[in-house]
């Protein structure tokens, strides 16, 4: 399967089981992921990358990333899980 198999070019966003997921999701948990595992980054920066990056975690288990991939970095892993529930 490839990506626009899944998500036209034409569209920002799609329904999966009820929950509207918008295009980038899963790459901006990543980037907010490394934003929030760097030990140089400021404060305010880290605390706004674990907000946008908890947003997120509901698409992300609706697409089932949770099932196929694992969280390596113990603390991220327990930040997400506590949401995941």
């Amino acid at each position: 399967m490839r990506p626009e198999d899944v998500l036209p070019d034409t569209a920002s966003y799609a329904d999966f089981d009820g929950l509207t997921i918008r295009k980038g999701t899963v790459a901006a948990f990543l980037a907010n992921a490394q934003a929030w595992l760097d030990p140089e980054i400021d404060t305010t920066k880290r605390v706004e990358a674990e907000l946008l990056l908890l947003e997120a975690v509901p698409a992300l288990q609706k697409l089932g990333v949770f099932a196929v991939l694992d969280i390596r970095d113990p603390g991220l892993r327990r930040l997400v899980e506590s949401v995941r529930g």
